[in-house]
């Protein structure tokens, strides 16, 4: 049996409550332009200008912003309640709006960062972990996603099943020479990949939740032979970054900020599942930030097309690893982060 802890006896919180939050107006002109949004005190600096780009579609690093305090702005990561705005909220915009083109994915500049650098293991930092979960702004965000959200079930979930969330960047592929076209897809892919989700698919559904946006995510998929081909297994449904959100902490007692994937987006659309029956598979842990009992880490694919790359067993283990828990009735009371010590401790495969 997967190894126990106490510290996983608690349910997950349920970060999807109503929590009484101060609004503030904010009015402001751009080209000539009236516009006027609404930020709650709980909000940050990072949210006023993503909401500017959203609705001028001028990029964050394009943007000047005047009037709105008195002198330098503060760091994104400073709440708007702790700004101190000039009377009455008007402020000015200055930027270029980004062009409508469609670039070659390796030529843009605001990809995600999806690469193992600066990662955080939210496992051994339950304190940290908590203030993400009972953040009033975090909270928010999720519910704001959850109304967002269009899910297009591409395979209809089936009764009884748990649900594997699994992502694709570095964690079941190498992104870099796909995008770049230095290596055809399949040769991309993660030795084992179809033979892992054949296994496991009379146990689970699978849910896709990529850090890129849809576009690319859905060719990775088709060129992969993940949708759309004739296998032992079915994609469910598939997430991309626009379900994500930015979460602000300290590292290193530096600010710090990143995305995260919050299960409880897809337990608010799909109430059969919960912290009792799903898994989340990622290379990154700070994307478990709000989950992190649900959180298994895998390590990071990289370098295909060499030797050490052809001997990679990760799929294979990991696929032993979650047969094997599929019977547990609440997958709250173990803790994934010595899933490759049980799985050593396994009876060899027939």
């Amino acid at each position: 049996m997967a190894t126990n802890s106490e510290d996983r006896a608690e349910a997950s919180l349920d970060i999807s409550e109503e929590i009484p939050e101060h609004w503030n107006e904010f009015q402001f002109t751009w080209s000539g332009k009236s516009f006027k949004l609404n930020l709650a005190d709980s909000d940050r600096l990072f949210d006023l200008k993503s909401s500017l780009y959203n609705l001028t579609q001028v990029p964050n690093e394009r943007q000047k912003i005047l009037g709105l305090v008195k002198g330098k702005l503060p760091p994104d990561q400073t709440p708007i309640s702790d700004i101190r705005i000039i009377s009455g909220r008007k402020f000015t915009l200055i930027g270029t709006p980004e062009g409508d083109e469609i670039k070659d994915p390796s030529q843009l500049g605001n990809l995600p960062d999806v690469v193992n650098d600066l990662d955080v293991d939210f496992t051994e930092n339950m304190v940290a972990s908590n203030r993400y979960q009972h953040d009033a702004r975090n909270i928010r965000k999720v519910q704001e996603a959850t109304k967002a959200l269009k899910v297009n079930v591409i395979h209809p979930l089936r009764e009884g099943k748990k649900l594997l969330v699994l992502d694709i960047d570095y964690t079941i592929l190498d992104t870099k020479p796909l995008t770049s076209g230095s290596l055809p897809p399949a040769e991309c892919a993660r030795p084992g990949l179809h033979e892992f989700l054949e296994a496991i698919y009379p146990y689970y559904d699978i849910c896709i939740w990529s850090q890129t946006s849809w576009i690319w995510l859905e060719t990775k998929l088709v060129e992969l032979g993940m949708v759309g081909a004739q296998r032992g297994y079915e994609i469910s449904f598939v997430l991309d970054k626009t379900c994500m959100f930015t979460v602000f902490t300290e590292r290193d007692s530096k600010p710090w900020s990143h995305s995260v994937k919050a299960l409880q987006i897809i337990w608010n659309h799909f109430p059969q599942f919960n912290a009792k029956n799903t898994i989340h598979v990622d290379d990154l842990s700070r994307n478990f930030a709000l989950n992190p009992k649900e959180g298994l880490k895998i390590s990071p694919f990289k370098n295909a097309h060499t030797t050490e790359a052809w001997a990679d067993r990760e799929l294979e283990k990991l696929g032993r690893y979650m047969i094997h828990i599929a019977s547990v009735e609440d997958f709250s009371s173990l803790t994934h982060k010595a899933w490759k010590s049980v799985v050593k401790q396994l009876p060899p495969p027939q």
